[in-house]
C-alpha cells in the first residue's frame, strides 16, 4: 500500500426506525453513507454499497446517531445537522452545496438556484442538482428540502417523489 493510500476504518450499522430500515456507515470523521429508510435490513444495507465493503458491525459507535434519526423518523423536531459526516471524498462543489443543504431548516425548502449560490456558483442550478442526485448521506443531507425554482418536487433518487413528499410533510407537522 502507497503512503498516500492510508487505508481508513469504516464502521457501520442498521436499524429499524418507524419509517423502516435505515443503514449508516462511518469513518473516524463521521458517516460517509446513509440510506433511506428501506422495508428490510438488507435493503437499507444494500443502499450503503461499496462503502458497506469492509466495514465491522460497530452499533456501539452510532448510537447517538441512532436515537436521533429514529427520533426524526418518528416526527420529533429533530436537527440532523449535528451528526457528523465525512464529505472529504467529495469536490469542493459538492460539499459547500451539502453544507449548505444542512442548513435549510426542517419543513422549508430551497431552490436549486440558492443552493448553487450558497455553494459558490449563482450560475450552476444543474450542478447542485447534480450534488443532490449523488447524495451519500441520505436525512442527514436533506436533499428533499431543496426543489425546482416553481416549488415543484423533481427527483429523489430510487426512493422517488412519495417520498421526498412524506418527508416534508413529516417535518411540516411537528
Amino acid at each position: 500500500m502507497a503512503k498516500n493510500e492510508k487505508q481508513q476504518r469504516l464502521t457501520y450499522d442498521v436499524f429499524e426506525t418507524d419509517m423502516g430500515w435505515v443503514a449508516i456507515v462511518g469513518s473516524d470523521h463521521g458517516i460517509v453513507r446513509a440510506s433511506l429508510p428501506e422495508d428490510a435490513p438488507e435493503t437499507a444495507l444494500d443502499r450503503v454499497q461499496p462503502e458497506i465493503h469492509g466495514a465491522e458491525h460497530a452499533p456501539d459507535e452510532y448510537a447517538d446517531a441512532r436515537v436521533l434519526i429514529s427520533d426524526y423518523c418518528a416526527g420529533e423536531p429533530i436537527d440532523l445537522a449535528d451528526i457528523p459526516i465525512d464529505t472529504r471524498s467529495a469536490t469542493p462543489f459538492f460539499r459547500k452545496a451539502w453544507d449548505a443543504c444542512r442548513t435549510i431548516p426542517a419543513g422549508e425548502t430551497r431552490s436549486y438556484g440558492w443552493l448553487a449560490e450558497q455553494a459558490g456558483n449563482l450560475k450552476a442550478a444543474r450542478g447542485a442538482g447534480q450534488a443532490m442526485a449523488r447524495n451519500k448521506l441520505a436525512l442527514l443531507v436533506p436533499c428533499h428540502r431543496v426543489v425546482s425554482s416553481t416549488g415543484a418536487l423533481h427527483g429523489f433518487g430510487g426512493a422517488g417523489l412519495p417520498l421526498k413528499s412524506q418527508l416534508l410533510a413529516l417535518e411540516t407537522d411537528r
